[in-house]
């Protein structure tokens, strides 16, 4: 659910597949994954049945996560049962529009898996525009805003949400991104929080103009003063089209050509791209999702960080910044139960990942005693150090390569080590985060 609202359609189009024909096993986002990178978290204790088990109307699904396994899964559960929640912390979502129904829908969530009360507030400092559930683009908002929100709540559940709406759609190009960067200028200004989640995006392809680029430039510039001196960290999705993306403003074509987006894109920001996590007993497993956005920016060179990285993928990168740089469940199949206005949906697509992460850093943050801000060159160290294994899940299996809407673009395979599909692996959060911590403080 990549750049929600137009560009998220394929991925809830997939959802819609699911809901009306969950019977048929194998339908949607990608193959039945083989079992690698497999991980098995220490036994928890006794818990009721709904905090391990998805509501009914998603009981078919053999791979829906609830907060609990999801947690569980990225060994989060050992530091919640140990009190790193995230309380303390707040993490800004941005959106367009938002969502009608987001504070009646979070409390049908909590309740239904045991969770505390959210802690959530929204702002629209840019004002707002009336609702209409039957503009797809609006109706497609509503359901990232819930998916977001669930996810960041899931992971972190002591920590503070605020979102923050636009009255403008971000779609294609820059329509929508002066509003966003004004949002977020204004979060960091006032002091808001230190961990900002983007699930949206826009392709390089349609901003590769001058005012395309005038604004990427305006936003690296912010991007640089927020993480380096403001103490916040930015979470991005790398998009749902595979190794391609959107070559026009209506987001109805793909380009020929392998291409990846901003924000992603910036090394300022933290890219999160996706795999297909599945359950085996008290064991999980991941592969590259087959429509995780990843490969190699046109607008940025090879940042420091990646320059650590050994030959092998320096050949690759080819003096470009590389997309993305971890990855987490992004695979509509795979996904975490989440509710909107009287339907549970499994979450999908890169956007549920960038919560995923940004719930994980408020627990980061709270570990630290303050906000961590820019991560990327400690993931990249601790990525080239022994702690590896220990920190990440390294996936190894799958590919991004596109063979869509007459449009066929070779992708790139998961590998040992960083790959442009699901960049550093996935996170085991009970060693990384402390790490990060550590590392940072």
């Amino acid at each position: 659910m990549h750049r929600q609202a137009i560009k998220l359609t394929p991925v809830l189009l997939i959802l819609l597949v699911f809901l009306t024909s969950c019977s048929l096993p194998g339908m949607g986002g990608s193959a039945t994954p083989t079992a690698v990178a497999t991980h098995t978290p220490k036994p928890a204790a006794t818990i009721p049945p709904q905090v391990d088990t998805c509501p009914a109307p998603l009981s078919t699904l053999t791979n829906c996560f609830t907060p609990y396994t999801l947690r569980t899964a990225y060994e989060v559960e050992t530091l919640t049962e140990q009190g790193d929640t995230g309380k303390g912390q707040t993490v800004i979502d941005i959106v367009s529009y938002g969502s009608p129904t987001l504070q009646q829908d979070m409390q049908v969530f909590d309740q239904q898996f045991h969770l505390p009360p959210v802690n959530l507030q929204v702002l629209s400092p840019l004002g707002t525009v009336p609702f209409n559930s039957s503009n797809k683009d609006m109706a497609g908002w509503a359901s990232e805003t819930d998916l977001d929100v669930q996810i960041i709540h899931a992971i972190a559940p002591g920590a503070n949400i605020i979102v923050m709406t636009s009255p403008v759609d971000e779609v294609e190009g820059t329509s929508g991104l002066p509003q966003f960067l004004q949002l977020e200028q204004y979060a960091v200004s006032h002091h808001l929080g230190n961990i900002i989640s983007q699930s949206w995006g826009a392709s390089e392809v349609t901003l590769n103009n001058s005012s395309g680029r005038q604004e990427v430039a305006q936003w690296n510039a912010f991007y640089k003063q927020a993480t380096t001196q403001d103490g916040i960290t930015f979470f991005s999705s790398s998009g749902d089209n595979g190794a391609t993306d959107y070559s026009n403003l209506q987001a109805t074509k793909l380009s020929p050509t392998a291409t990846t987006s901003f924000a992603p894109d910036d090394p300022w920001v933290t890219a999160t791209g996706g795999t297909s996590l599945t359950r085996q007993g008290n064991s999980t497993s991941e592969v590259a999702w087959n429509q995780s956005g990843g490969g190699f920016s046109q607008f940025f060179p090879t940042p420091s960080y990646q320059q650590l990285l050994p030959a092998s993928v320096q050949s690759e990168l080819k003096g470009r910044r590389g997309v993305p740089d971890v990855a987490a469940d992004a695979d509509p199949l795979t996904g975490l139960a989440f509710y909107e206005a009287g339907t549970w949906t499994p979450a999908g697509g890169t956007s549920a990942a960038a919560p995923l992460w940004s719930g994980l850093m408020a627990l980061a943050d709270q570990m630290a005693g303050k906000g961590l801000g820019f991560i990327n060159p400690t993931l990249y160290k601790l990525a080239m150090s022994s702690r590896y294994n220990l920190d990440f899940h390294d996936i190894t299996s799958g590919n991004n390569s596109v063979n869509s809407q007459g449009v066929n673009v070779p992708g790139y395979a998961a590998v040992q080590g960083w790959d442009p599909i699901t960049g550093l692996g996935s996170p085991n959060a009970a060693n990384l985060l402390p790490d990060l911590a550590n590392a940072l403080k």
